[in-house]
């Protein structure tokens, strides 16, 4: 009985901050603050309060819950570009989701290399972690519209591809700092495997699941399941063959997101409160993980402030800016693009790989992250609906 005493508390302590945590979306309704803001502070501000709530939450499932939560995200967000839309600007995407992570890597690891004295290949392990971007935390304080036209098409899509990239980038930058005698040719080589792998399921995933999804189901509630069974299937099978199971799940979202499937407006309506929720769910996992009082009371604090600085207002406008150069875009359009480069819960996910491999610094980057990713989502997020006015973009009342 004291387990469940013990278990029953648990549920009422999630539950209910899930549950004020939803009530507290109204807030965006009336103040230009992004939701994910609220809960990042709030569960960090928790966390100090009342210190069992991170004893409870080890990085290893902040690790885990990130995964699922960008399985369900970026499913969605493929699902929501489509074929049709994602190939009217397929250069862009691929030249800001591939190149401009490389680009915004490079930059962040030579800013901390030489302004906060991190090795190179930490240095680069803090890059790789900072160069995804999410829209999801820029559509969020824009309340129930959406941006139309090539520049939200863009956005949805950079994100969809430079976050499987920045993982993989990732992924190879933590075994060249536990390997001694490991050249940069490692990463190289871990970033080939993983996209080639990853592109080839999500393909051939969608084709398999494309005729699956068109066969009828008992009762409307189970067809939403099915895709998201799917979408894990999916990830599983590009993991499990040493790919990245996330730019899987995208490349199959964006196969699918076309297909004509039965009860298609609730699933995606399903999806996209799923993953509404997921974004939510990795900002508390990442907010009750940081000691508030460590990074105010270190350079921490300092050093992600600078470095989110140097992202915002030099990094992303040359690295972006650069690439859309050859794009024909209106100016209005592409300076929205450019200051629109919001971080979110990839980051946190990255950050938290680090600490499970035990990289030199993890816990310093780890902190860096959580400062960058707040400035991110509080100051730039807060600035969004005005920047779109200002710039004119055009918008429509989502669904």
């Amino acid at each position: 009985m004291d387990e469940l005493t013990v278990f029953g508390t648990i549920v009422l302590v999630v539950a209910g901050g899930l549950l004020l945590a939803l009530t507290a979306t109204k807030l965006s309704e009336r103040f230009p603050v992004p939701e994910p803001a609220l809960f990042l502070l709030l569960a960090a501000i928790a966390s100090d309060v009342f210190p069992e709530l991170s004893e409870r939450l080890s990085i290893r499932e902040v690790e885990r819950i990130g995964v699922v939560a960008l399985i369900v995200i970026l499913f969605n967000g493929g699902t929501l570009v489509g074929w049709r839309r994602f190939r009217v600007a397929a250069v862009p995407i691929f030249s800001l989701g591939v190149l401009g992570t490389f680009a915004t890597a490079a930059v962040i690891a030579v800013a901390a290399h030489f302004l906060f004295d991190f090795s190179w290949t930490i240095a680069g392990i803090l890059g790789a972690a900072l160069a995804p971007t999410d829209p999801a935390v820029m559509f969020s304080v824009l309340g129930h519209k959406e941006i139309r036209g090539r520049a939200g098409t863009i956005l949805e899509g950079e994100s969809g591809v430079n976050d499987p990239v920045g993982i993989a980038l990732m992924i190879g930058m933590i075994e060249l700092a536990q390997e001694a005698d490991a050249s940069f040719w490692v990463v190289v080589e871990e970033f080939s495997v993983e996209m080639s792998i990853g592109l080839l399921a999500g393909v051939l995933g969608a084709v398999a699941m494309r005729p699956l999804l068109r066969y009828s189901l008992p009762t409307p509630g189970l067809y939403p399941l099915r895709t998201l069974a799917a979408a894990g299937v999916i990830y599983g099978a590009a993991s499990a063959a040493h790919g990245s199971g996330f730019l899987a799940v995208f490349v199959a979202g964006v196969a699918l997101g076309d297909a004509d499937v039965p009860l298609r407006e609730s699933i995606e309506r399903f999806h996209t409160s799923l993953a509404s929720l997921a974004e939510v769910v990795v900002f508390v996992a990442l907010g009750l993980t940081v000691d508030l009082r460590d990074i105010l009371t270190s350079t921490r604090l300092l050093e992600g402030l600078a470095l989110a600085l140097i992202l915002a207002l030099i990094v992303r406008p040359l690295t972006v800016g650069m690439l859309l150069l050859p794009v024909r875009m209106r100016r209005n359009e592409r300076l929205f693009v450019i200051w629109s480069g919001l971080r979110g819960a990839v980051p946190i996910l990255l950050a938290a790989f680090a600490l499970l491999a035990a990289v030199e610094d993890a816990q310093r980057v780890y902190d860096i992250v959580f400062v960058v990713v707040a400035f991110s989502v509080i100051v730039q997020g807060s600035s969004i609906p005005f920047a779109a006015r200002r710039l004119g973009i055009p918008m429509r009342a989502s669904s």
